[in-house]
C-alpha cells in the first residue's frame, strides 16, 4: 500500500535513533531557553541541556502531567513568541481549565503530515473523498484528519458531527470513500444508513477511527454494516492531536510517527522505563514541535510497545490498543471526563438540598456512550414537591453540559440509597464492554 513519506516510514531503527538523539537534543535546549516553567523542573533535577546527549539520556529529564498543564494555564509552557503562533485547540481539563495547545505555522504542516500519513495508511490517494465526520472547532479531530486529507489531495468534505440525514445524502451523493469520525458515531451512520436501504447506494472502503476507547467486536460489527475496513487512529491535543499514531493494513498495532515523537513505557508508579513488550503507562517526547513542546508527558494510557518488523513496510514503532487509565479519567462520546469535574458542579449547588454522595454510570447503547449521575437528595429535599426536584436536575444538567460540553442525564435518588463500602460511596460505575 502507498505511503506519504516513505523515505521517513521505512527508516531503519538505527537511523530512526540518530534522527531522534539530534532532535531531542535541539528541542531540550529550545525548551530549556524559552519556557521557565520547565526549566525550573530540570534545575529541580540538577539537569542542563547540556546532560542530554541523546534518547539515552531521555529518562533523565523531569515527567509533565496534565496537573502541570493546569498549573501553566494559559501560556506558562509556550516556547515562542505568541506571534508566531497560528493557532489553539483545545480539550477540557480537569478542573474546569482547558488544555489549550499552540501551533506554529511549521507545527500545523508537521501535523497534518501525521494525519495524511494515516490517511494513505488506510489506502487514501487523491483520488479519495474523505468525509470528515469528527467535530470541528476548538477538537483537534476534524482539523487534523482535513488537514491530512488535504495534503494528500483528496477531496475533503468537512462535515462535522451531527445531522446525520445530511451526513448519508453528501455520502450518497458525493461518493466517500474514506469516512473520519469516532467508532460511536460510525456506529451510529451505519445502523442509519441500513434503516434507510442505503447501503447499496454509498461507496465506502475505509474508515478512520478515534477520540474513544472501542472493542474489536465494535469494529467487526462496523465493518460488516459498511462493508468497509475500520482503522485506529490516535492522539492527543496536548502532543498534536490524531496521528500522533495510526493503523496500517496489517492492524497489529498502530505505528508512531517516531520522527516526530519519542514514546516510552513506564511503570505508572515508580517512573522506571520499562522495556519493550512490557505493560505500562506511555509517556511522550515532542522533538518537533515549536510552539507547545512537550517533554516526557504523561499520557496515563496504559499499552504496550512493539518494535517487532511489520509486513507493511513501516518501520517505526507500534503501540497496542490502550488497554486502560493509570487515572480516573473517562472518554464518554469522544470527550475527556474527570469525575473531578462532575464534582465541582455538584460542589456549586451543593446548598441547594443535595448532598456531596454522587455515582457516575457510564453504559453504552446502540453503540453511543451514555453518562447517568445519581445524586442523593438531602432529607429536606427529598420531602419538597416533584416540581422542585426537577427543576434542580435541570439546572445540574445544564451546569454539567457547560463544564463537560456533552449532555448527561441526572438523576436526584432517595438519602442514603447509594450504596457505600467502607464508608465511601462507589463514584464510577462502567458499564461499557470495551
Amino acid at each position: 500500500m502507498p505511503m506519504y513519506q516513505p523515505e521517513i516510514e521505512t527508516m531503519s531503527q538505527e537511523q530512526i535513533r540518530k534522527l531522534q538523539s539530534e532532535r531531542l537534543v535541539k528541542q531540550v535546549r529550545h525548551v530549556y531557553d524559552n519556557v521557565p516553567y520547565y526549566r525550573a523542573k530540570m534545575e529541580e533535577k540538577g539537569i542542563t541541556p547540556e546532560d542530554i546527549h541523546g534518547v539515552e539520556d531521555l529518562h533523565k529529564l523531569p515527567f509533565l502531567t496534565k496537573s502541570d498543564l493546569r498549573d501553566a494555564y494559559p501560556y506558562g509552557l509556550l516556547a515562542t513568541p505568541l506571534q508566531d503562533c497560528v493557532r489553539i485547540q483545545s480539550t477540557s481539563g480537569t478542573t474546569g481549565r482547558r488544555v489549550v495547545a499552540f501551533y506554529t505555522q511549521h507545527d500545523v504542516d508537521l501535523w497534518e503530515d501525521c494525519c495524511a500519513r494515516a490517511i494513505m495508511a488506510a489506502g487514501g490517494t487523491a483520488e479519495d473523498v474523505v468525509h470528515v465526520s469528527y467535530g470541528y472547532g476548538l477538537f483537534t479531530g476534524g482539523a487534523g484528519l482535513h488537514g491530512g486529507s488535504h495534503k494528500v489531495g483528496s477531496l475533503t468534505l468537512p462535515m462535522s458531527s451531527g445531522n446525520t440525514d445530511r451526513q448519508i445524502q453528501f455520502m450518497c451523493d458525493l461518493g466517500s470513500t474514506i469516512l473520519c469520525c469516532t467508532p460511536s458515531y460510525a456506529a451510529f451512520l451505519a445502523e442509519s444508513v441500513l434503516e434507510r436501504g442505503l447501503k447499496d447506494q454509498i461507496k465506502l472502503k475505509a474508515g478512520i477511527f478515534g477520540a474513544e476507547a472501542w472493542s474489536e467486536e465494535m469494529r467487526q460489527d462496523i465493518q460488516n454494516k459498511l462493508g468497509i475496513k475500520a482503522y485506529d487512529i490516535y492522539g492527543l491535543t496536548e502532543l498534536s492531536g490524531p496521528g500522533v499514531s495510526y493503523e496500517c493494513s496489517e492492524q497489529k498495532g498502530m505505528h508512531i510517527c517516531e520522527d516526530h515523537f519519542i514514546a516510552e513505557i513506564i511503570d505508572p508508579d515508580t517512573g522506571e522505563v520499562l522495556p519493550d513488550g512490557t505493560k505500562g503507562e506511555l509517556v511522550f517526547t515532542s522533538i518537533t514541535k515549536e510552539a507547545f513542546p512537550l517533554l516526557r508527558y504523561r499520557t496515563r494510557d496504559i499499552c504496550v510497545l512493539d518494535r517487532t518488523p511489520c509486513s507493511c513496510g513501516r518501520t517505526h514503532v507500534r503501540m497496542a490498543k490502550p488497554m486502560g487509565r493509570s487515572d480516573d479519567m473517562l472518554i464518554i462520546r469522544g470527550v475527556n471526563v474527570f469525575p473531578s469535574q462532575i464534582e465541582e458542579v455538584l460542589l456549586k449547588v451543593s446548598g441547594e438540598n443535595i448532598t456531596p454522595n454522587y455515582q457516575i454510570i457510564v453504559g453504552r447503547e446502540n453503540n453511543t456512550d451514555t453518562l447517568d449521575i445519581n445524586v442523593e437528595m438531602s432529607e429536606q429535599m427529598f420531602s419538597d414537591d416533584i416540581r422542585s426536584v426537577e427543576t434542580l436536575e435541570k439546572k445540574i444538567v445544564s451546569q454539567l453540559r457547560s463544564m463537560l460540553g456533552i449532555g448527561a442525564k441526572v438523576h436526584l435518588v432517595n438519602p442514603k440509597t447509594i450504596a457505600r463500602s467502607e464508608g465511601k460511596a462507589q463514584r464510577i460505575i462502567d458499564n461499557r464492554k470495551l
